[in-house]
């Protein structure tokens, strides 16, 4: 199985543009094999507390329409960030697009306490099978919490998939905090996170894949955009810059 991380520059707030984005990196994604697509946190408005409220929609929003086609004509699985409606705030979700399958939202459970003013916690799940492979999800504050990620040992995940949003001094404790995980568990582990403006600050970058002896075998860098495509099977990964 090939599972791809893909590291953009969102369009703050404007989730057309980054819709057109996302659709580019899809299809290089699928050239190169991809069976399993994640973007980064939020991915599809930017990382921004503030405004989510106002941009949050649901996963049965006709503008993701595109995504669920491309799923099903390509047999690849896609996750996307959103903001979605819970109550007066909005919940920090995954939304993933199978082939031929309902839509699933995962979202995010665990809130780092900054984001209580804006947030509130979700319903996710602690993996997902995506064609014969158990996935471990995690969307950024969630990888530090080891309940979490015994949750998606428990329930069978053989890869664990961190969609982040983090500046420089977070990426550097993600990366420490991932590659521990891969080492501790024999377990392979890939990163996402964006790059460019986000919250009053700039996301790094740096999306990574370890394998499953802990070894990072992939890392794009803290202001480019591109890929990341990790193959199970060898315990090998490439970068593509876009």
């Amino acid at each position: 199985m090939k599972i791809c991380g893909a590291q953009t520059k969102p369009v703050t707030g404007d989730i057309r543009a980054n819709i057109e984005r996302h659709l580019l990196f899809i299809d290089r994604a699928v050239t190169c094999g991809a069976d399993l697509i994640i973007f980064s946190e939020l991915s599809l408005t930017g990382y921004e507390p503030a405004m989510a409220k106002h941009l949050a929609t649901s996963a049965n929003d006709n503008r993701f329409d595109i995504f669920q086609k491309i799923s099903n004509a390509g047999s690849v699985s896609i996750g996307v960030g959103i903001p979605t409606n819970n109550g007066n705030k909005a919940s920090i979700s995954m939304v993933l697009f199978r082939p031929n399958q309902p839509v699933l939202i995962y979202s995010k459970k665990y809130l780092h306490p900054d984001e209580d003013e804006f947030f509130l916690p979700g319903i996710n799940f602690p993996s997902v099978i995506i064609k014969g492979t158990s996935i471990g999800i995690a969307i950024c504050y969630e990888l530090s919490i080891p309940a979490h990620f015994s949750a998606a040992c428990d329930s069978g995940a053989s890869v664990y998939v961190a969609s982040v949003a983090k500046f420089a001094k977070g990426v550097e404790s993600a990366v420490k905090t991932l590659s521990d995980i891969a080492v501790k568990n024999t377990i392979p582990v890939i990163m996402v996170n964006a790059i460019g403006p986000a919250d009053n600050g700039m996301c790094t970058g740096r999306s990574s894949a370890w394998n499953d002896k802990g070894k990072l075998v992939a890392q794009l860098t803290s202001s480019t955009e591109g890929l990341i495509i990790y193959d199970t099977s060898s315990g090998t990964a490439i970068e593509k810059t876009i």
